[in-house]
């Protein structure tokens, strides 16, 4: 229960951490974060990220820029947060968004050719 809290907590942070408090500027594309999942110790974080980008250089660069900066992200959650101990912050590619979009085109190809 308590790590549910925090997952969300996490979440909230470390989104506008990216976005308020990161001047990287090879963060040029969109992104999400979908969730985050803490281990019961609070020694690690997975973040799990999505990009959105018609660019498949600069979205990797955006998320290159993202986990470049999971020491910054660590270090403004350690200072706004009242916890004792802030884990460490394992950023993961989340492609979720991007398949559900490919299936959802292969289930209008059928459906246009069934109608045909």
């Amino acid at each position: 229960m308590r790590t549910d809290k925090l997952n969300a907590e996490f979440k909230r942070y470390i989104a506008e951490i990216l976005t308020r408090k990161v001047k990287d500027p090879r963060i040029t594309e969109m992104f999400t974060i979908v969730q985050v999942d803490c281990d019961n110790d609070l020694s690690y974080a997975k973040v799990y990220v999505s990009i959105f980008s018609t660019n498949p250089e600069k979205g990797a660069a955006t998320f290159a820029a993202i986990k470049e900066n999971a020491h910054v992200v660590r270090r403004e959650i350690s200072r706004n947060m009242h916890i004792r101990k802030v884990p460490e912050f394992l950023f993961v590619l989340d492609t979720s968004m991007e398949y559900g979009a490919k299936i959802g085109n292969i289930l209008n190809e059928i459906n246009k050719k069934t109608n045909n």
